[in-house]
């Protein structure tokens, strides 16, 4: 539910030379100042990732850096190691199918080295930061988007484009894209990028912008790892609103569904004033979603119930839209919602609104989570699947894979994001 686009986190696949093993231990003698773990519990931790789908050997060591010299001593150490061993890094192993993983090498734990057991006495990873004036942020790859959020905001500013998640490093998502309901406006996060240092594959450190070293920026964004390690990031901020109203309807018919996700990303370009700033929606096959997972706002004193809204017992779609507003413009945020409510063609009685602070928004899911882990239902299995499906096909896909192969099933959530292509 987290992971977007199969968050996979900076990977990069060094050498492999069959017939040479390498001990634990000798990897301590490569000359590398950042500490390498061979200890047991991280070792362990190393090995498993979100997915829990793989079963991975674990690793022989396990890094903690401090610095993207670090990253770049290790790298480069690999690369000319007559062993020939993998380097892999791994953010906050939110990985599905262990691609933060290595069995014959060494993870670099790029998020929670800060304070953290593993790193060497006195050093630590840079903290994120600010740029008030140029409107930026510089943060350390392993960095996790909460972090940046909460240092950002003493400045009254924050990134544009998010994750529904924000327990992620900046790596791990910038590696992937970072889509959320923001994306149809300002882009995935890959597109609010200004800057990169990356370790490459030989252990040279690179600063890559649209300007400089173009072709390795535009192949690390999005590029699942496979071009380097993104240790520093450069990030486009915004002014921060305080408050967000945040709204769900439902509809039982798909094409009006989405007609209507379409004609609201379509309002990109128009005044704050006339825009939703996150539309987004999920597919209900069952009853059990639409008043549990995600759903902490349909109240569990009232629930919806699906046949009441489709007698058919179909499947129901649920557009989820929010604006953000300042405690400055609260006086014209019920017209300005209003006015754009009225051209959508939801089923009438299935509005539900609630207001929360800025931040409670956007670390939603988060609590969606701290329950989940309290019933012991978050340590299992995640299979998850991505795809970009084009607007002439989302009809076939609705008809062949929501009534179809799903139908009634109970399924977990089905997330539909529309975007606009020139983002």
């Amino acid at each position: 539910m987290a992971t977007k686009l199969l968050l996979t986190f900076a990977i990069c696949r060094l050498i492999v030379t069959v017939g040479l093993t390498l001990d634990p231990t000798e990897l301590l003698l490569l000359g590398v100042d950042a500490q390498l773990s061979v200890d047991p519990t991280d070792v362990k931790a190393a090995s498993l990732d979100f997915g829990l789908l793989t079963g991975a050997q674990p690793p022989l060591a396990v890094m903690h850096p401090a610095s993207s010299q670090d990253v770049a001593q290790l790298v480069k150490a690999a690369y000319g190691s007559n062993f020939g061993f993998t380097v892999s890094a791994r953010g906050h192993g939110h990985s599905i199918n262990g691609q933060a993983q290595t069995a014959n090498g060494v993870v670099v734990q790029m998020s929670g080295s800060i304070g953290g057991s593993g790193v060497a006495s006195g050093r630590k990873p840079p903290y994120p930061r600010v740029w008030p004036q140029e409107r930026f942020v510089d943060v350390w790859g392993g960095e996790l988007w909460i972090d940046v959020l909460r240092s950002t905001l003493q400045h009254g500013l924050a990134p544009k484009s998010w994750t529904d998640y924000l327990y992620l490093s900046v790596g791990g998502t910038l590696s992937n894209a970072g889509i959320s309901g923001q994306a149809f406006n300002h882009g995935p996060q890959i597109s609010n990028v200004q800057e990169l240092d990356v370790v490459t594959g030989k252990g040279e450190l690179l600063t890559c912008s649209e300007e400089q070293n173009s072709e390795m920026f535009h192949a690390v964004l999005g590029g699942l790892g496979q071009f380097g390690i993104i240790t520093r990031a450069r990030i486009s901020l915004e002014p921060a609103p305080q408050r967000v109203r945040w709204i769900r309807v439902l509809y039982s018919n798909f094409s009006t569904f989405t007609r209507d996700q379409e004609y609201l990303i379509s309002l990109h370009e128009q005044p704050a004033s006339q825009k939703f700033d996150y539309v987004e929606g999920f597919v209900i096959v069952d009853e059990g979603l639409i008043n549990n997972w995600r759903s902490s706002f349909f109240s569990p004193h009232n629930p919806v119930k699906i046949s009441s809204l489709e007698p058919n017992g179909g499947v129901l779609y649920c557009l989820e839209i929010a604006k953000n507003y300042h405690e400055s413009t609260a006086s014209t945020i019920d017209q300005e919602v209003e006015s754009l409510l009225k051209k959508l063609n939801f089923i009438p009685a299935s509005v539900f609104t609630t207001d929360m602070p800025y931040v409670d928004f956007l670390d939603r899911v988060h609590k969606a989570e701290l329950k989940l882990r309290s019933k012991g239902l978050w340590e299992v299995p995640h299979p998850w699947l991505n795809l970009f499906v084009p607007k002439s096909k989302i009809a076939d896909f609705d008809k062949g894979v929501f009534k179809g192969i799903l139908g009634n099933k109970t399924s977990g959530p089905i997330l539909i994001y529309p975007m606009n292509k020139n983002k």
